[in-house]
């Protein structure tokens, strides 16, 4: 990835002054210093608002840095690098050629390379008011909170910049469904879907991150799990100037995350692989409906049917089991491995009929279910070891030999 970071002022070596990837730097942190972390994408008309506002509203005991996480591809850099220059405050801009992880990806690039007591996240529309930045702050130190979310759904709060029902009932679907889905990471959160919060730096380790899309909040309080959240009232305004990046992609990419963050642990993994195994029966019974009535024998359709199942189900694992171990091994390598543990599967799966049937005495019905039990385990364990095996082993494993 191709990156460019230039400070207009206040530092003249950028490169000097990154920390470690992953971790701020030893013994450079100022108690209660901000990095206040704005990802951007086209918004060259709001970031010189932005931060003549940031100005307006930041007090001068507060010391902060702004930094810029760049994925434009219009003149938004040359727009900051201009209005930062009579700033009582550094800016500077992170330029990336690829946008890795969307917005989600920019934020922890930003957090890679603060080196502050605190990181604020906000958005470079206007729909976050800067001048709330020193009152997050203010209550985590106040609080010893970990975490300070601005949330529209306490007292005092309002969703008043959301434009139209259809974009409220959204965002609040969003809200229920990701409450619900991680009822213990989101406990004290309101607002899981706000992307205006702050954080104590060394509560959160960004190479424990993997961000898919824009929902950054998500992603930090179900992986890092900080030990103390609270919460701010806001009002989101209207933007001040351009068009919502949100739309049909961004959410299918939200739903990809929600799955990829609950499949996170091997027993939850273990589920979604036997729920994903379950729903090959449609597609693989539809096909085999197509088959014989289109007069092929019941035998060689019922092997090609299998194969419409193994298919649906590697493309429903791929994306939202496994979708951060596929680039160890080429597509090709991956589906052809996939199928070959499916079909064995069911090979062994007769056998063990067999022997449940013969050996044990038991009826067909409960037999069956206990071999398909069985082998949904065994090729669970065999699909994550064998096709996405995780980098790491891979790696270490190479490295020995």
């Amino acid at each position: 990835m191709s990156e460019d970071l230039w400070t207009p002022h206040a530092l003249s070596d950028p490169e000097a002054s990154l920390p470690p990837e992953g971790e701020p730097a030893a013994g450079s942190v100022t108690a209660g210093s901000v990095t206040l972390i704005v990802p951007t994408f086209n918004e060259a008309g709001n970031v010189g608002e932005l931060l003549s506002r940031l100005a307006d509203s930041l007090p001068a005991r507060l010391p902060c840095e702004v930094l810029f996480v760049d994925d434009s591809t219009d003149d938004t850099p040359a727009v900051i690098e201009k209005a930062a220059l009579d700033l009582p405050f550094p800016v500077s801009v992170l330029h990336r050629e690829r946008a890795v992880g969307g917005l989600g990806g920019a934020v922890v690039e930003g957090l890679k390379r603060a080196d502050t007591d605190w990181i604020v996240v906000m958005d470079a529309d206007l729909q976050h008011p800067p001048h709330l930045v020193p009152e997050l702050v203010g209550e985590g130190e106040r609080t010893g909170a970990d975490l300070v979310v601005a949330s529209r759904y306490i007292p005092g709060g309002s969703r008043a910049g959301l434009a139209g029902n259809y974009r409220i009932a959204v965002s609040r679907g969003a809200t229920w469904l990701t409450k619900g889905l991680f009822p213990r990471a989101l406990r004290g959160i309101s607002d899981p879907m706000s992307g205006f919060f702050a954080m104590r730096r060394p509560s959160v380790t960004a190479d424990a991150l993997k961000p898919l899309g824009y929902k950054i909040l998500l992603e930090l309080a179900v992986r890092s799990r900080p030990a103390k959240v609270a919460e701010v009232p806001f009002v989101f305004q209207d933007r001040y100037s351009g068009e919502s990046k949100s739309g049909a992609r961004e959410g299918l990419r939200f739903l990809a995350h929600l799955a990829a963050l609950r499949s996170a642990t091997p027993l939850a993994r273990m589920i979604g692989f036997g729920l994903i195994g379950l729903s090959g029966f449609v597609p693989n019974l539809f096909a085999l409906w197509l088959l014989t009535h289109a007069g092929v024998h019941y035998l060689p359709a019922e092997i090609a049917a299998n194969q419409a199942g193994v298919l649906w189900n590697f493309v429903l694992i791929e994306t939202l089991l496994f979708r951060d171990r596929r680039r160890h091994r080429h597509w090709a390598d991956r589906i052809g491995r996939f199928a070959l543990l499916a079909n064995a599967d069911l090979l062994l799966r007769i056998p063990l009929i067999a022997l449940f049937v013969g050996r044990f005495a038991m009826e067909v019905l409960p037999a069956t279910a206990v071999a398909l039990v069985t082998t949904s385990v065994l090729r669970f364990a065999a699909t994550e070891a064998l096709v996405y095996l995780p980098r790491k082993a891979r790696t270490a494993r190479t490295t020995r030999s």
